[in-house]
């Protein structure tokens, strides 16, 4: 929209045009988001040796290799080799923390929603006035 000169009956078509531009401006973030999504997941899933493991986490090697054999880390063993991954190790690395990370909003609402349970009976007693 160029500096044009805006009269009230041109206000259908403006509206019009800035819709289409949203429009377009959603469908476009909602691909990019897609495609940033799947290439996340792509890299969630690509096996991963210790001293990769190491480097990912800041984890000394050693004590990868210690906690590998008392399987306290989720890998397998292949042959000589240990295959890990990195989800698996975000997964581990999340229930290791002493401090759990604080509950969204939405979250915290359905926890909430899960724990308040109404006495049997209660609605039919609200109806009727007590």
């Amino acid at each position: 929209m160029e500096n044009e000169t805006l009269t009230f009956n041109d206000l259908p078509m403006v509206v019009a045009r800035l819709r289409d531009e949203v429009e377009g401006l959603k469908a476009l973030l909602t691909d990019l988001q897609k495609s940033i999504t799947q290439q996340k997941n792509d890299n969630r899933r690509k096996p991963m040796n210790p001293r990769e493991v190491a480097e990912y986490t800041g984890i000394p090697l050693g004590t990868i290799y210690q906690k590998l054999s008392l399987g306290e880390i989720p890998g397998i063993k292949s042959g000589k080799r240990w295959v890990l991954y990195p989800d698996e190790i975000d997964k581990w690395l999340e229930v290791q923390r002493k401090n759990p990370l604080p509950l969204t909003d939405t979250e915290l609402n359905a926890t909430i929603l899960r724990t308040h349970r109404r006495k049997p009976g209660s609605a039919a007693l609200s109806q009727s006035g007590f």
